[in-house]
């Protein structure tokens, strides 16, 4: 294959409600939807698949278990001023899991998308 997006699925409880929050706060643009099953949204190479409990990302597996939105592993975005978008972002209501941490490569802070999925921003080391 020669795609060079990156695909990453999320699920939410609200689809609209995700697309709304990834449009408006992080630039991302609208793609496709399927409401309320699924949408996809789209920041330059990276395709962020929303999928609601109607999708078949949804369904329960063989043994019962329920997939839900949640969780740690999380998409990572990388800002410039992460000082300023924090302040943007909190501005807009947006709710943050942690205050930015500092470590040898850069700074980062986790928030969370309206179904608790969790989105880092990261700012380099010297950026």
């Amino acid at each position: 294959m020669t795609d060079q997006t990156v695909h990453v699925r999320y699920l939410v409880d609200d689809v609209q409600a995700a697309v709304d929050f990834y449009t408006t706060h992080l630039g991302f643009s609208p793609h496709t939807a399927f409401p309320p099953a699924f949408a996809d949204v789209r920041r330059g190479n990276l395709r962020l698949l929303l999928s609601g409990p109607a999708s078949s990302a949804g369904r329960a597996m063989p043994d019962g278990r329920t997939p839900h939105p949640g969780g740690w592993n999380r998409i990572h975005l990388l800002v410039e001023d992460i000082d300023a978008e924090v302040a943007r972002l909190r501005a807009g209501g947006v709710v943050f899991r942690s205050d930015i941490v500092t470590g040898p490569g850069g700074r980062q802070i986790v928030l969370d998308d309206p179904a608790g999925n969790p989105v880092e921003l990261f700012q380099p080391a010297g950026g």
